[in-house]
């Protein structure tokens, strides 16, 4: 069984949750698992390495718990992707809508160098609320975003289209 089913059939689908009508992909099971979590951290580090990662960004968060551990695999430095008010130095930030609002997300002026090759990990695209600020807030920093890699796409809410198409989207699992 090749690691994109094996991961999937581990998700749980949680109906109604967080509120009606949401159908909740639970990535506990995976994190639970050393055999499931080493093989998601797998999947990253080789899109990672394809692409020539120099730094590892993580979306607050899950994408910390993904990002920070691929980044301590290939000997790469971390940058936390952070809601807003959470960073103690100069940040840049970027407000994105949610179904219910609205919200916002920093990163340090300083995370990198410019010109350096950054991958975004985080555990899920949906909407692409969330990722497309943090892809607003890298390209902001003078960083190269050379991919963004989830654990999980929900395809049919259109997240990768808010993206943008010369930003390289990975997903390990796909739901259509």
């Amino acid at each position: 069984m090749d690691t994109a089913t094996l991961l999937k059939g581990s998700i749980r689908d949680i109906p109604d949750f967080p509120k009606p009508g949401i159908l909740f992909r639970d990535i506990t099971p995976v994190l639970a698992s050393a055999e499931l979590f080493r093989a998601a951290i797998g999947e990253f580090v080789k899109i990672c390495r394809e692409v020539k990662a120099e730094k590892i960004a993580g979306i607050d968060a899950r994408g910390f718990l993904f990002g920070a551990t691929v980044a301590y695999e290939l000997g790469l430095g971390f940058v936390p992707i952070r809601k807003k008010g959470k960073l103690p130095f100069h940040t840049f930030a970027e407000s994105y809508d949610l179904e219910y609002g609205s919200a916002e997300v920093e990163i340090h002026t300083d995370a990198f160098q410019k010109g350096e090759k950054v991958v975004l990990i985080d555990d899920l695209l949906a909407t692409g609320g969330t990722a497309g600020a943090a892809v607003k807030l890298i390209k902001q920093s003078g960083a190269e975003l050379v991919a963004v890699a989830f654990l999980i796409e929900l395809a049919t809410l259109g997240g990768r289209a808010v993206l943008g198409e010369e930003v390289p989207v990975k997903a390990i699992v796909t739901y259509l």
